[in-house]
């Protein structure tokens, strides 16, 4: 496969009440009526996360802290929306999510490739046979694959094969149904491959041709 499918389950970013760790809920509620060193420490225990998801999508790590910071103030100004009988992780990364979405969208540039541009250990595809050419190359079609793969299942792949979400973090996330998400992951799974493949044949019957 030409993508690495990492399927390792993350650890739980949630904190709960006990020890003396005040849950997240409560966290919330506190900052609701006007504490802000209760918001301050759900900065602290998301921060750093968010940032590292928000970086898959623009790569820049200076873009990717604006864009966390602006996270937490659109979250902040949220706070009477959210449903404290559910998670705050993933409707935080929703919101950075979606941030970063736009980012690209209003930007006008699709740089997904740069996804797979990190050093050789860190590298998620994995071609089935050795390449002969380098990875730059190999880099330029993956970029040129992903392109052709819509945004809807890009996300996922991302969140999922990157970054190590579960499928109900990922739905929670993007507010989808867990089945929905399934189904998106596997569909832009056979996309990928679909693509290399008929990339590789093309590539290969050219040379045939001029050898």
């Amino acid at each position: 496969m030409p993508l690495k499918m990492v399927d390792k389950k993350i650890e739980e970013t949630e904190s709960v009440q006990s020890g003396g760790v005040i849950s997240d809920a409560r966290l919330v509620e506190a900052a609701r009526k006007g504490d802000d060193s209760a918001f301050g420490e759900l900065v602290l225990r998301y921060e750093r996360r968010l940032i590292r998801v928000i970086i898959q999508f623009v790569k820049s790590p200076e873009l990717a802290e604006d864009l966390a910071q602006d996270t937490f103030l659109k979250s902040y100004e949220r706070l009477d929306q959210f449903d404290t009988s559910r998670r705050f992780g993933p409707w935080l990364f929703r919101i950075g999510v979606n941030q970063a979405l736009d980012h690209l969208r209003k930007q006008k540039r699709r740089g997904w490739w740069l996804l797979f541009s990190e050093s050789p250990s860190d590298t998620p595809f994995d071609p089935a046979v050795p390449d002969p050419r380098n990875k730059l190359d190999i880099n330029q079609e993956v970029q040129a694959i992903l392109e052709e793969i819509p945004e809807k299942y890009r996300t996922v792949l991302v969140l999922r094969d990157l970054e190590n979400f579960s499928t109900s973090e990922i739905a929670a996330i993007l507010d989808r149904k867990e089945a929905t998400i399934r189904w998106r992951l596997a569909e832009a799974r056979n996309r990928f491959q679909k693509l290399w493949s008929n990339r590789q044949n093309a590539e290969n019957s050219m040379s045939n041709k001029e050898s």
